[in-house]
């Protein structure tokens, strides 16, 4: 994934005057060549895509290069990219969706 950028969209658009909400915005350093950055945010109508009212971005860094990203860009849904491979992801809650991100952070650092 080396070029690849970390962001999806740069704005959240709303069309009912509603305005997204950042719940969160974090980086957290791992290791001298890792951290993980999270970015959700609550928005006023489901991104096409997805059926939750959730924007967001959940990315590991290891070297300079995206290793592991979970996003729900608009268009394509919930999904997870995993180096090269992108796969589906079934959203169920916030929370779910953190420890699954955490899970996989988890594996690949072993």
């Amino acid at each position: 994934m080396a070029g690849t950028s970390l962001t999806t969209a740069t704005c959240v658009v709303s069309d009912n005057n509603m305005r997204a909400v950042l719940l969160e915005r974090s980086r957290t350093v791992l290791s001298d060549e890792a951290f993980v950055e999270l970015s959700i945010w609550r928005v006023p109508s489901p991104v096409p895509g997805s059926r939750h009212p959730y924007k967001y971005r959940l990315a590991l860094i290891v070297g300079g290069t995206c290793v592991l990203r979970y996003d729900n860009e608009r268009g394509k849904g919930d999904h997870r990219h995993r180096g090269e491979r992108e796969e589906p992801f079934m959203f169920t809650t916030l929370g779910a969706l953190l420890d699954a991100f955490e899970a996989d952070v988890e594996r690949m650092l072993r």
